[in-house]
């Protein structure tokens, strides 16, 4: 890029190279490797592209496996760090659930074994929170762990128990529910009085994990990670409707509701 500004035989002194092996490396074709690096990075990038610039290397070489190009992690970060391509990393979990103090929790019906065979068998509900200019929105997903899809969300100004039974009712009017389990933690809107009422008219079995245990709700703890990497950090959202808009563009627009498996 200097040769217009410096000769040749000065740049190679500099450089401690001799002239005639600069103007063999002009000449030389790229190596069968390098010309394969080449086209996978045109891909990486356009993968990259695709996701708003939010995949990393694990993701985009998820990506790359599900289209049958088997390549190793090691191989797309090396790529990725070369082309100066970065995914969006994660923010601190800021806690929403709070334990009612005479709360009644369900039993525990899927200790931690999400692996299910067939769709509407498990559903997992949690809630997280959307910061705005004019204070927070709050988000409840059902998630179908089948799929893996969120198949029933509601956002809501406030964290009362209409926000997660609103989820479930989008959930029930979009699948079919009679027997689904729908697990969650033991928030105070999970454990009452209205949340129980409304499963057992719907013929759905509650059932919770132990308090304080993230991994007993990992599909959501996974979908909430995500969202919080490829939308709510990237932006800042001056009024709650602005958040609102953001977030069902995400889920449904974009068809973001969906939690890769690791």
């Amino acid at each position: 890029m200097n040769q217009a500004d410096y000769p040749i035989t000065t740049m190679c002194r500099l450089l401690g190279v001799s002239t005639s092996g600069y103007y063999a490396w002009v000449v030389r074709r790229p190596s069968t490797r390098d010309e394969a690096n080449a086209r996978l990075l045109e891909t990486i990038t356009g993968i990259h592209q695709q996701s708003r610039r939010t995949y990393g290397a694990p993701r985009i070489t998820a990506e790359l496996r599900e289209d049958g190009l088997l390549v190793g992690k090691n191989r797309v970060a090396r790529l990725m760090k070369v082309a100066g391509i970065e995914g969006v990393s994660r923010r601190r979990k800021t806690r929403t659930t709070v334990r009612g103090q005479d709360s009644r929790p369900a039993p525990d019906l899927v200790e931690r074994n999400f692996s299910v065979s067939y769709p509407n068998h498990l559903w997992v509900g949690d809630i997280t929170y959307v910061p705005t200019w004019a204070g927070f929105v709050y988000l409840a997903v059902v998630v179908d762990a089948f799929s893996r899809r969120v198949v029933g969300w509601s956002l809501g100004n406030d964290l009362k128990t209409r926000l997660v039974t609103d989820a479930l009712q989008m959930a029930l009017q979009a699948r079919e529910s009679d027997g689904v389990i729908h697990h969650s933690d033991q928030g105070t809107q999970y454990t009452s009085i209205e949340f129980g009422l409304r499963c057992k008219r719907a013929g759905v079995r509650p059932s919770m994990g132990s308090a304080g245990d993230c991994y007993d709700n990992a599909l959501c703890e996974s979908f909430f990670a995500t969202l919080e990497c490829e939308l709510i950090d990237r932006h800042s959202f001056r009024s709650k409707l602005e958040a609102r808009l953001a977030v069902f563009d995400y889920i449904e627009a974009l068809g973001c509701g969906l939690i890769r498996k690791p």
